[in-house]
């Protein structure tokens, strides 16, 4: 059964920093690309960056480029989404899958985690 645990989240004024995690169980992490997703409020759910099995090649949607870094650990189970210089327009439920191809942004994964939800505020 796959499972999805993010973590990491929280409240952060505007400039701030923070980092995410994920933990998953349940498929060989190392055999897909992984991704993170984010969901703000009366918005579909995107995909904001992405990475190979081994981190080889990375993708952003333009508007994270240059402020967020995707990494993983594949013998820890887990990806991260380091996240600098956020903006109130960050701020929404940010969720991990695997995904279903490279280069794609469809999720491998029907279920999903509870995700971790970050505010960016003064």
């Amino acid at each position: 059964q796959v499972q999805l645990v993010e973590s990491g989240g929280g409240l952060v004024q505007p400039g701030g920093s923070l980092k995410l995690s994920c933990q998953a169980s349940g498929f060989t992490f190392s055999k897909y690309a992984m991704g993170w997703y984010r969901q703000a409020p009366g918005k579909e759910r995107e995909l904001v960056a992405a990475s190979t099995t081994f981190g080889g090649d990375t993708f952003y949607t333009d508007s994270v480029k240059g402020r967020f870094t995707i990494s993983r650990d594949n013998p820890k189970n887990t990806v991260y989404l380091q996240m600098n210089r956020l903006m109130p327009d960050d701020a929404a439920v940010y969720y991990c899958n695997a995904l279903l191809q490279w280069p794609g942004v469809r999720p491998k994964y029907d279920s999903w985690g509870q995700g971790t939800q970050v505010t960016v505020s003064s």
